[in-house]
Order: C-alpha cells, then sequence, then structure tokens
C-alpha cells in the first residue's frame, strides 16, 4: 500500500502541491486581500527567476534544434508547416469570436472620454517602418538581452541556429555547445520549478484579491462571454487539434501533460514564462525536440489563439461604444487583418496586447476615448488569454509534427516517451 501511494506522489506529487499552492492562493487573496502585498514579491522573485532563465533557455533551444536538424526533419518543411498551422488556428479563434459575438450581442453605455496621453508613447515622427524595424531588429547586442526586443531575439537565435548548420565539420564543436547549453538551462529549469507552488500560489492571490472585484464591475457582461468562450474553445478546439496530431492518444497525452503549463500562464498571465514549462511538457506529449524547440519558442511570439479572440472582442466593444456597426464586410476583413498582424506582434509579456490596441485604434480611426475601455478589457481578459496562447503553442507543435513529419514519426515518438513514463 505505501509503494503505491510513493509512486503515486511520484509522479503526481508536483501537480498536487502546485494545485494545493493555487488553491491556498485563491483563499488568501478572496478573504484576504490585505495580505496580497505581502504575497505579491515572493510571485514575482519566482517570475524573475523564469525571466532570467528564458533567454539563454530561448537561444539555446532555437538554435541548436535548427543546428541539428538532420535531412529527414528538413527545417523548410518544418517552418512552412508551422506557418500554416499558425496563421489557420488564429483566423479559426477570430472567425468563432465573431460567430459567437453575432449570436450574443454585447451592450455597453458609453464611455467618459478621459485623457490617455500618457499611453501614446513614442516620438510622434515615427513612422510604422520605423516601428517594424525596431520590433524585428537592434543595433547593439547587448539590446538583444531585454524582453523587450524577444522577437529581434528570436530572429537571432533562429540565424544562429542556421549558421551552425551550414558550418559543416568547422561548426561541430559549436554545435556540440548549443546541444549542451540547452540541456544545462533545461536542469536549471527543473530547478527552478521547484518553488512552482508557493511562486504560482502567491501569484493567484494578488490576482484574486486585486483583479477579482473588477470582474462583477461594469465589463462583467463582455468578460463572461470571452471567459466562457475561451473555456469552450480551450477544451474543445484543443482536444480536436490533438485528436487530428495523434488521435485519441494525442488527446490524452496532451491533457495529462497539460495541467502545469496551463497553471503557469494563467497565474503569471505570461507566454514567456510559460515557455520553458512547454519545451519540458514536450516530450512528454510526443512531440520531437526538433520541433518543440523550433514551434514552441517562436510561437512563443508568433502564435497566439488568445490574443485572435480578445482582438475581436476589443475592436467590438470599441466599435458599440461609440455607436459604429461592427458587422460590415470591410470591418469584418480589416478585424480579421488585425487580429493576425496582433497575434504576431503582441510580445510574450504580461499585458504585452497594448501595442495591438494601439494599432486597432488607429487603422480604424476610432477616438482616444476608447482607447481606455479596450485597455481595460485587455488587461482583465489576460490570465484566459495567455492559457490560450502558451498551451496553444504545444498543441500546434503536436500538427506541426504530424503534419511535416508524418504519422510514423509521431508513432516513433510516442513509442520513446512510454518507455521513459
Amino acid at each position: 500500500m505505501e509503494s503505491k501511494f510513493a509512486q503515486f506522489f511520484q509522479h503526481y506529487g508536483s501537480i498536487l502541491l502546485l494545485l494545493l499552492g493555487i488553491v491556498l492562493g485563491s483563499i488568501v487573496g478572496a478573504f484576504f486581500p490585505q495580505a496580497v502585498a505581502w504575497l505579491k514579491p515572493l510571485g514575482d522573485v519566482f517570475l524573475n527567476l523564469l525571466f532570467a532563465a528564458v533567454v539563454p533557455l530561448l537561444f539555446f533551444a532555437i538554435s541548436s534544434a535548427v543546428a541539428n536538424i538532420d535531412g529527414s526533419q528538413k527545417l523548410g518543411r518544418i517552418i512552412s508547416t508551422m506557418a500554416g498551422v499558425f496563421l489557420s488556428t488564429i483566423i479559426i479563434a477570430a472567425l468563432c469570436t465573431m460567430v459567437v459575438l453575432w449570436f450574443f450581442p454585447v451592450d455597453a453605455p458609453h464611455v467618459q472620454e478621459e485623457s490617455v496621453n500618457e499611453l501614446l508613447q513614442g516620438s510622434p515622427d515615427d513612422t510604422w517602418g520605423d516601428k517594424l524595424v525596431r520590433f524585428v531588429s537592434v543595433d547593439e547586442f547587448y539590446k538583444l538581452l531585454s524582453r523587450e526586443n524577444m522577437l529581434a531575439f528570436v530572429i537571432f537565435s533562429f540565424l544562429t541556429g542556421i549558421a551552425a548548420m551550414r558550418s559543416g565539420e568547422a561548426g561541430s564543436s559549436f554545435r556540440k555547445f548549443l546541444s549542451s547549453g540547452n540541456e544545462v538551462m533545461k536542469q536549471l529549469l527543473i530547478l527552478i520549478m521547484k518553488i512552482a507552488p508557493l511562486g504560482l500560489g502567491a501569484y493567484f492571490a494578488y490576482q484574486v484579491g486585486t483583479i477579482g472585484p473588477e470582474l462583477f464591475g461594469f465589463y462583467a457582461k463582455p468578460l463572461g462571454l470571452y471567459y466562457m468562450l475561451g473555456a469552450f474553445y480551450f477544451v474543445v478546439f484543443f482536444s480536436l487539434y490533438a485528436y487530428i496530431a495523434g488521435g485519441r492518444s494525442g488527446v490524452d497525452r496532451f491533457w495529462k501533460n497539460n495541467i502545469l503549463p496551463s497553471a503557469t500562464a494563467i497565474s503569471t498571465c505570461s507566454s514567456i514564462a510559460t515557455m520553458p514549462v512547454n519545451l519540458a511538457a514536450a516530450p512528454r506529449m510526443g512531440i520531437p525536440v526538433s520541433v518543440a524547440n523550433v514551434v514552441i519558442p517562436l510561437g512563443t511570439t508568433l502564435h497566439k489563439n488568445g490574443s485572435s479572440m480578445s482582438s475581436i472582442v476589443k475592436i467590438y466593444v470599441a466599435f458599440i461604444l461609440i455607436g459604429r456597426e461592427f458587422f460590415e464586410p470591410a470591418t469584418l476583413v480589416t478585424a480579421l487583418g488585425i487580429t493576425v498582424l496582433v497575434s504576431i506582434v503582441a510580445g510574450g509579456i504580461p499585458n504585452g496586447g497594448y501595442i495591438g490596441e494601439m494599432l486597432m485604434i488607429s487603422v480604424y480611426g476610432l477616438p482616444t476615448e476608447a482607447i481606455p475601455a479596450v485597455m481595460i478589457i485587455g488587461t482583465l481578459v489576460d490570465p484566459i488569454a495567455t492559457l490560450l496562447n502558451a498551451t496553444g503553442d504545444t498543441v500546434a507543435a503536436m500538427l506541426v509534427s504530424r503534419f511535416a513529419l508524418g504519422r510514423n514519426g509521431l508513432d516513433r515518438m510516442e513509442a520513446d516517451t512510454d518507455d521513459t513514463d
């Protein structure tokens, strides 16, 4: 009896401790909100450790994966399949949101105009070309190490991997260094995740204690609609994607190993913080390392189902506030285009969708009084939006494995992971 309990705790002990920390944190946040100010630093320490580790982990994961891709797993096939999967799922999420809003319209009163000048940062002389250049590149190497330039860092890591792959025998030592560094950073992640129950519990206490009351206020109806739709999409569509990728076994593997990534995403509201946990869970889902180390890091920046859905909701609410019709063909097509772009440019950091909201206001020429409303919506949907953004990367990697490597490659990886379970 004791041995069975020991085996159960060995397999599920970390998850039980994590759930215990989350439950206790939620209780503290709900009934003792004055204590959250003391608990939040604990969550900040945990999150800062993840953020500090994510830059080197991202570099070694992407560059080593690209550098060691062999002839049976061609980079071009993986990248082209990944692009198709990313674009398809983003558009599907946006279309689902439009359909739901059509059948369940949201009413909202007019929001009073207020000053938002402090939100519009940056030089007024900047063109969109200038902003694009700053987004995808930097002019000094040290700037790559900042999370503010994450897409530029991803591109640099990707190009480093390609260069290492093309260097042949002369680059063999460097490729070994990349593989070794990737393994070291994985072990560092394991150490950091030891304090996950404490860190995530503290963050849940903070979120429940500070954001919780607002969920029952002025924006309750659109928020409730988004949360219900997000939960439906999370369960039904992610299960469908996992089934397409690996059949019933794929569904079982995805949900069995998606608990910790989901909890991390909800509590931290950060795709970047969830990315290391996704990478750790990917092999147990049957995703080949060569695919996971390319698709998941790139997906952290480029693939966002939750942001796609929230973008449509924010555009819809903004149109209601100013009395404009949302369900017009030109408006809907433009909304899809904005959604795809926002899903790409919204960085993997908490509340990173603000740049998308500014883009939305600019493209539609909406008055500035709509900005506070869409920013409130964006902030309050951040937990479930991040859940969809972050955990959508692993199920996307499963689809890429299925379509890029074929069923045989996925079956072989599943057999390997069965041996290690």
